[in-house]
């Protein structure tokens, strides 16, 4: 079973997901980079960082569009 939720670092709400039967966290990379960068937006930060990586030949970043997390809304 996974479960959603919201943790607070400095002040600011990071999404997750813990998956119970892997025993992981899955965090939401957009909100870290907002968290680390500041930036005011964090969706298009990480949409130009990972091309520049992936031009640099870095094979860390997969080509995976976003998963659905619970927004700070709660939609």
């Amino acid at each position: 079973m996974e479960q959603s939720e919201i943790k607070l670092f400095e002040g600011q709400n990071i999404r997750y997901v813990w998956d119970e039967e892997k025993e992981q966290y899955f965090f939401s990379v957009v909100d870290v980079i907002q968290v680390l960068t500041e930036s005011t937006n964090p969706q298009t930060y990480w949409r130009v960082l990972k091309k520049r990586l992936l031009a640099e030949g870095n094979e860390t970043v997969t080509n995976c569009n976003a998963l659905k997390l619970p927004s700070t809304d709660g939609k």
